[in-house]
């Protein structure tokens, strides 16, 4: 598995960590060295709207809200966290929607290299955890959702898309982080 699977860390940027969860980051931070140590590649999502904010349409209501400037080049919100930094060589894409496919050439990219199967680990939730997973799923991406290494604003969102949501999809597994290490160590 390890040859043709990545691991998506996804919106782990500074102006959400004050939202995440406690307790959240080191597991997301055991996640990333879980990959390293196996070889599997790592590609860092993260949101990033053009200057002036020209891909933002303003009827969206998520992004079309956000103050000038936010999530922009210049945002050092927008900079990833440095406990989750890219290492030398790993891939940074940068989205403008909810999905990790939103406005990029991720799927390119994955391709490419041949990956057939994504790890996902990020915030939130019930925003780019879910997106994703089912926007891959449909692509025909195997998808494993590292349930602990993922996080929502609300905690009893976050039980309910992985404990009943995403259980419903034969297309997506969900799995500990401490599990996917197994998983790795299983195939190496």
């Amino acid at each position: 598995m390890p040859r043709h699977t990545a691991l998506l860390l996804m919106d782990l940027q500074v102006a959400h960590a004050p939202h995440l969860p406690d307790g959240y980051l080191p597991r997301a931070v055991r996640a990333l060295h879980t990959a390293r140590a196996a070889g599997v590649p790592v590609i860092h999502v993260a949101l990033r709207l053009s200057e002036g904010h020209l891909d933002a349409h303003p009827r969206n209501k998520i992004f079309g809200a956000l103050p000038p400037g936010r999530y922009t080049a210049d945002d050092p919100g927008a900079a990833i966290l440095p406990e989750v930094a890219p290492a030398e060589g790993e891939t940074v894409v940068h989205k403008n929607r909810v999905s990790a496919f939103a406005g990029n050439n991720l799927r390119q990219i994955l391709d490419a290299q041949g990956i057939e199967h994504l790890a996902l680990a990020g915030v939130s939730t019930a925003g780019i955890v879910l997106s994703t997973a089912l926007q891959a799923a449909d692509l025909d991406y195997g998808v494993t959702v590292l349930s602990d290494a993922c996080a929502d604003t609300d905690p009893a969102l976050h039980e309910a898309i992985i404990g009943q949501v995403l259980t419903r999809r034969p297309d997506v597994a969900t799995s500990t982080v401490e599990e996917w290490a197994r998983s790795l160590e299983a195939v190496a």
